[in-house]
């Protein structure tokens, strides 16, 4: 017998059914618990379900769910696209880079974030799905818009109205306010094609506006994009200068952002000055808050075996986990303290430290300058200490303070701290060109030449240098007209302990003006092929959440969880301890060739495990078994080529 969705069965029986409680049968109860298991909707002044006693939770999953007949319905119901506005705007970080290219977020406002391009890992953890990460860069980057003289930022500080649609690859930003007569829409992405995972793994982002003249009188408008040169971003301390030059080629204009060796002799240095060794029992010059660090520093001979070698040059340390009362590794990290050095003049370029523990920002060395952390540095979840400084030649002649802080209480909530130095030597970190950070990177428009655009410039590594590009509009009133920048970088020495190396991207391309002249050669392709396979998606009777919530999760392959590595092969990043969730993953298999066919290699489950700083659990990157079919659509199929033809090898 077949039923419809709201008829009962008398075989099937109905789920739960109680006295006020609208009767759902167990083909729709099942069918809507499946679909529910992947989003948790929260539909404005409308309980989803119960109500509900304490009986109901006997078990630990009730039988009864009590699911309302309305939150069911919508459910299944097509909605419209969810759009964010106001405070949900600051949160949202939607990954714009391609596959395995490094990471770069997109904000709900437009700015870019988080810029994990330089191959130096950023600590996440489990914590963030919780409390996410505040959204924040390195460096400054952004685009404004001039209108009657007036400059406003291209994000929630320039703008009244900003309203935020992601709909992956492609971030949808719209920027409007009642004293402004020029509406702005952004369109960012990096060209996602199914099927063709080359064209998907381009380290570029397109960040495409389209400005309209919403008032009664013509205007001009003035659109500005601008990028700091960040090149050895953390190597800054070496004998370099930071380089822009600007190139040109047929639709591209393109300032190129790296840097190279200094030809001048660098300053003679000064003898080291040592700050602090804790080659004594008190906390003799600091003052000190809680009870994680106790009396004084602690020898290494007498701290918990399970830390094992904490490193450093001297006997005794500070260790917040050692130095906690308690005699269990949960309690010690519980216990906070903080610890504030003597006041002292800054004489030499950096300030050299000892530093291991937690990689939070609650256990952290700090500069302290009038009272505020001018510079700060964490461990790597890692009791090993290593050696870090802080860049001060900007800051000669200030008086400050050193701080040591453990504000965590959860797990890696603890600080090792070894000898401070100030010294104007900067860390050994070998040549140049093979730094973790050294390469290029810059931005451009693409079309006609620019209205106006940065200079060659040259400065030490030390300094900032900007560039900045951009195009005037002269508007009439309804009119609309377009500009597209393009963002790209190049950064090919990432290393990991016992993986092969290198990155892809690499192999392809020798610079970010390389990658920028590829994407603008191609860009009519590129961007009508990855807006076509987004319109696919959504061309749909599925709900919107449905759509959203399927896809969206395959933007992790543009995030810093996965990577390709020079010589092709794809790992993905697990985080807690197997591999079983990539054995499971069928998005990668079905929409790139290369990466499913780089995995599928391992078909017996084989993986190598290695010991990065990306987690502080035990974890793995792997090369699991997937899906060797690709599955797209008949109407993208048309366009992108057969499923078939996205077969791996074996």
């Amino acid at each position: 017998m077949q039923l419809h969705e709201n008829e009962t069965s008398p075989t099937a029986g109905t789920v739960g059914c109680t006295s006020g409680c609208a009767c759902v049968d167990r083909r729709t109860f099942v069918k809507a618990a499946g679909l529910g298991a992947l989003a948790l909707l929260n539909l404005p002044g409308q309980a989803m379900a119960g109500p509900f006693d304490a009986s109901d939770f006997e078990r630990l999953v009730p039988a009864d769910k009590k699911l309302t007949r309305e939150w069911l319905d919508a459910l299944f119901a097509r909605g419209v696209p969810r759009v964010y506005r106001g405070d949900d705007l600051k949160l949202i970080g939607m990954p714009v880079g391609g596959i395995c290219a490094g990471q770069v977020n997109l904000g709900g406002d437009g700015r870019l974030w988080h810029w994990d391009i330089f191959n130096k890992p950023i600590t996440t953890g489990a914590e963030h799905y919780a409390t996410p990460m505040t959204p924040e860069s390195p460096l400054a980057q952004g685009f404004r818009l001039k209108v009657r003289e007036e400059v406003r930022a291209l994000d929630a500080t320039g703008f009244a109205g900003v309203s935020f649609r992601g709909e992956y690859p492609i971030g949808t930003v719209d920027y409007r306010d009642p004293v402004v007569p020029v509406e702005v829409r952004l369109e960012a992405f990096s060209p996602f094609i199914p099927l063709n995972t080359e064209d998907s793994s381009l380290p570029a982002i397109v960040m495409r506006f389209t400005l309209k003249n919403t008032g009664a009188h013509a205007v001009e408008a003035e659109l500005t994009g601008y990028l700091e040169n960040v090149v050895c971003l953390y190597s800054n301390s070496l004998n370099g200068l930071r380089c822009n030059r600007v190139a040109q080629s047929t639709g591209l204009t393109f300032i190129e952002s790296t840097a190279r060796k200094s030809e001048a002799p660098p300053e003679a240095p000064r003898p080291d000055i040592l700050f602090e060794n804790w080659d004594k029992d008190t906390y003799e010059g600091w003052s000190v808050e809680g009870t994680a660090f106790g009396t004084g520093p602690i020898l290494k001979s007498a701290m918990p075996e399970y830390q094992g070698d904490v490193g450093g040059d001297t006997e005794r340390v500070v260790n917040s986990h050692a130095s906690a009362p308690g005699g269990e590794v949960g309690g010690k990290d519980t216990a906070t303290g903080r610890l504030l050095s003597r006041a002292f003049a800054i004489e030499r370029r950096f300030i050299r430290f000892w530093i291991g523990g937690g990689s939070s920002s609650n256990t952290c060395v700090n500069l302290l300058v009038d009272g505020k952390a001018v510079r700060t540095a964490s461990g790597q979840n890692n009791n090993k200490m290593a050696l870090q400084t802080f860049d001060v030649r900007r800051l000669k002649g200030t008086m400050a303070h050193l701080e040591i802080v453990d504000a965590e209480s959860g797990g890696w909530g603890n600080i090792g701290v070894g000898s401070i130095v100030f010294s104007d030597q900067p860390l050994e970190m070998g040549a140049l060109e093979t730094l973790h950070d050294f390469g290029s990177m810059g931005i451009g428009l693409i079309g006609e030449a620019p209205d106006f655009a940065s200079s060659d410039a040259e400065v030490p590594l030390e300094d900032t240098l900007m560039s900045e590009i951009g195009r005037r509009l002269p508007l009439e009133p309804g009119q609309t007209a377009t500009v597209s920048f393009i963002i790209t970088w190049h950064f090919p020495n990432l290393s990991l302990d016992k993986l092969p190396g290198g990155r892809y991207y690499a192999a392809r391309f020798n610079s970010a003006l390389a990658v920028a002249e590829y994407v603008t050669t191609n860009f009519a392709r590129l961007s009508e092929d990855t807006k076509f396979w987004r319109d696919t998606w959504y061309d749909s009777t599925l709900p919107y959440w449905f759509l959203d919530r399927t896809f969206l999760n395959t933007s992790i392959l543009a995030t810093s969880t996965c990577h390709r590595f020079n010589d092709g092969r794809f790992y993905g990043w697990e985080g807690v301890g197997c591999f079983r969730s990539w054995n499971a993953t069928r998005a990668p298999a079905w929409i790139s060739a290369s990466p499913s066919s780089s995995t599928a290699r391992s078909s017996s489950g084989a993986s190598t495990s290695i010991s990065p700083p990306l987690t502080r659990r035990p974890a793995r990157f792997c090369a699991p078994t997937v899906s060797t079919r690709c599955r797209v659509t008949t109407r993208s199929s048309a366009r992108f080529g057969p499923a078939s033809s996205a077969r791996p090898n074996g």
